[in-house]
């Protein structure tokens, strides 16, 4: 039996009482659990009476046992009952726990506010008319071979920006040798700002086996402190010119980038295949996302807090997996940053409230809609799981693994959270405009308000 009533604007008190039968099973089923544990003179271990264990050790010694056999289920039955959609952990406090008589449970649990709907199908929504052009190819064909641009050794010629000067270099300061100011075979690139502000400048010009003598100030702010504001003198000779040269956009070239083809042509009509494929999944996320979030500003309901803080958990998550290819953890960013992780969660509240507000909206829809996870949905999402992850077993094995451990329950969650997104699309008016449309429609409005003022 369970009674509950709300005591803030998304928490709950449920009160749980569990049948007395239930509770001396519950005990019984304790004490044949633990009295292996207890050593009582003229019997032998594990073989005490119970009473006897009770009157020695407390009549309570079995409680906290049974209390975890029956407090779990009685808490998710309670909320089948309710029908009640918890967001938080139970705070549980035991009110009665004897032989004999019920147990009774008070559960204080923050649950899912409620959502109430505005329109939701046929809204309307501007998507920017966008195609690849032929400048898209090319640039992006000019990404590739910078990608694979090779340092070609000058033989004869001029130093200049974007070289490699392979360096030899010694710095004085007031005629005196200082830290750092010496190293030889140094590969410097001119135009990339590694070296004091005028240093590669005074390089420019110059030749292979070439000798100056460059000065340059450091700043009075630079982070050596034994150096800032001083005048140095190096002297640099020249020992190599490498210059980045581009590869031909030819088909040798084509062939080194692909085995699938081998000519320019065939290979910058793929290009534009997936560059208009790239665009319309860009496309097809950035309307989606535009019209969850109107949708969800239509709607009326409250955001929790823990589920806004839940949502910069995610956000955090995101970040510290790109962190990680850079080589570097979250933790350590944070130490590297002012204001540290409050900085970082603070910075995205803002869409972690955006977050939840739109989950929040799409639970209220899947559950007006009454969209459910069929079996059909859930076979197809697996193989699709199974093929990605090159998993080879069977399906019903795979499935089984996936109950056992949650990720069946998350695979319908997510199955019912896309036919949600696919509805609001579906039945959307969806408005195609071009990118000059936007600035027309200002300059319209703006010269009907001026032929108001006139008149």
């Amino acid at each position: 039996m369970v009674k509950w009533e709300k005591i803030d604007t998304n928490k709950i008190s449920l009160e749980i009482t569990v049948p007395e039968k239930e509770v001396n099973e519950a005990l019984e089923k304790a004490y044949y659990k633990m009295r292996g544990k207890f050593s009582i003179p003229g019997f032998r271990k594990g073989k005490a009476p119970r009473k006897l264990i009770e009157s020695r050790y407390g009549s309570e010694i079995f409680n906290e046992e049974a209390l975890d056999m029956l407090a779990d289920p009685a808490y998710r039955q309670a909320i089948k009952e309710t029908e009640l959609e918890p967001i938080s952990q139970p705070e549980v406090e035991l009110i009665q726990l004897e032989k004999d008589r019920p147990l009774i449970l008070k559960v204080i649990v923050e649950v899912k506010p409620e959502v109430k709907l505005g329109e939701y199908k046929g809204v309307t929504i501007e998507q920017e008319k966008k195609e690849i052009t032929a400048a898209d190819v090319d640039k992006y064909l000019q990404s590739l071979r910078e990608q694979h641009t090779r340092l070609v050794t000058v033989e004869e010629g001029e130093l200049q920006n974007k070289d490699l000067a392979v360096i030899d270099f010694n710095g004085t300061i007031d005629g005196e040798p200082f830290l750092g100011s010496k190293a030889e075979n140094y590969s410097l690139q001119l135009g990339s700002n590694t070296f004091v502000e005028g240093f590669e400048e005074q390089l420019e010009g110059a030749t292979r086996g070439e000798k100056r003598e460059v000065k340059v100030s450091f700043p009075s702010d630079y982070y050596r402190e034994e150096l800032a504001g001083k005048e140095a003198v190096f002297n640099v000779e020249v020992k190599e010119i490498k210059r980045p040269q581009l590869p031909s956009l030819d088909d040798n070239f084509v062939q080194e980038l692909s085995e699938e083809f081998s000519n320019v042509e065939d290979f910058r009509a793929d290009v534009e295949k997936r560059l208009n494929e790239d665009l319309r999944r860009r496309q097809k996320v950035d309307l989606e996302s535009r019209l969850i979030e109107k949708v969800a500003d239509g709607c009326e309901t409250d955001v929790p807090v823990s589920l806004v803080e839940r949502e910069i958990d995610n956000l955090l998550g995101e970040f510290e997996y790109y962190l990680r290819t850079q080589g570097i953890t979250l933790d350590q960013y944070a130490q590297m940053i002012e204001g540290g992780k409050e900085k970082l969660r603070a910075e995205r509240r803002e869409e972690a409230e955006k977050r939840a507000r739109a989950n929040l909206v799409l639970d209220a829809i899947i559950k007006a809609e009454k969209i459910e996870a069929g079996g059909e949905d859930i076979e197809k999402r697996i193989r699709e799981l199974m093929e990605r992850y090159k998993v080879e077993e069977p399906l019903e094995q795979t499935r089984e693994k996936f109950a056992r451990d949650g990720r069946l329950d998350m695979i319908k969650h997510e199955i019912r959270y896309r036919k949600a997104v696919d509805l609001l699309v579906a039945t959307a008016n969806i408005v195609e405009i071009t990118a000059e449309q936007p600035e027309e429609a200002a300059k319209e409005k703006a010269d009907d308000r001026q032929d108001e003022t006139n008149n």
